[in-house]
């Protein structure tokens, strides 16, 4: 594991936990491009971690990457101290890794709390999820412990209300909410975020990140986070690390991070980065 990532281990309060998520040396080439060069990258549990840099830097290359969908020329992804480098994305999602995407992938027709049971039964009762998509009224039928984990994760994200409502109803912020729960409800260790609080509001994002925070707290969930927003990855975040064309140009604190002229000339200019108050 890089220097850098050792800081960032320090810097965080790391213990000496496994890390739910590492990578050392992630290198993909498209040709004559080279997307990623030797990216070292680690997710301390129970953590939220950044990941930020200009479009361009390779942050959705590298979320393919971890989460399966393509396979690096060069290094090695670890989940959980077990290497995943050649594993489909199914085997990475039974060893607790989720994903969502920037745009929210959401059923129209089905309500807010199906979209969680859906999310369940992916990894709890996969063949269930079939069958119930054949006759709409399956959703309807839950068990006890189903019920309570459904619950509990509406309940902690703040949705518990909406539990009945069709999910095309929903303003955007409210969307996220949802797609964040549908993946918390598959059991992960590590969740991918992928630009979270891309078009909401002030308002919105502060909800979305106080939810996040809670998740980590009470289920000690970790969190890897790609997103423009830098007041929020800052404002979350115990650990960040900044891409440029593919290469790693810093990683440590936010505090770090604000002050580190690499990324300054990179991506955060001479303009100070607004705190955020979730």
């Amino acid at each position: 594991m890089s220097d850098a990532v050792s800081a960032v281990d320090a810097g965080a309060g790391a213990s000496a936990e496994q890390p739910i998520l590492a990578t050392s040396g992630i290198t993909v080439r498209f040709g004559g491009l080279t997307a990623l060069s030797g990216v070292d990258i680690v997710v301390p549990p129970a953590s939220i971690v950044g990941l930020v840099g200009p479009n361009g830097a390779g942050k959705t290359t590298l979320f393919s990457v971890l989460s399966g969908l393509l396979r690096p020329n060069a290094g090695r992804v670890s989940i959980d101290g077990r290497d995943v480098t050649k594993a489909r994305p199914q085997v990475r999602a039974r060893l607790g890794l989720a994903r969502t995407f920037q745009q929210p992938e959401l059923f129209a027709g089905l309500t807010v709390r199906e979209h969680l049971v859906i999310g369940h039964r992916i990894h709890h009762a996969r063949r269930r999820v079939w069958t119930d998509l054949i006759d709409g009224r399956a959703w309807r039928h839950s068990d006890a412990d189903e019920d309570a984990r459904v619950d509990g994760i509406m309940e902690l994200l703040g949705i518990a209300p909406l539990a009945r409502k069709d999910v095309t109803a929903l303003p955007l912020g409210l969307s996220r909410l949802v797609e964040v729960g549908r993946a918390l409800a598959t059991g992960p260790k590590l969740v991918l975020l992928d630009e979270p609080s891309s078009g909401l509001d002030a308002a919105e994002t502060e909800r979305l990140s106080a939810a996040l925070l809670r998740v980590r707290e009470v289920r000690g969930v970790s969190f890897l986070l790609v997103e423009h927003d830098v007041a929020m990855v800052l404002g979350l975040s115990s650990a960040v690390f900044v891409l440029d064309f593919g290469s790693m140009i810093a990683s440590g604190t936010p505090d770090e991070i604000r002050n580190n002229a690499a990324v300054k000339s990179a991506y955060l200019g001479d303009e100070p980065v607004p705190e955020l108050h979730p």
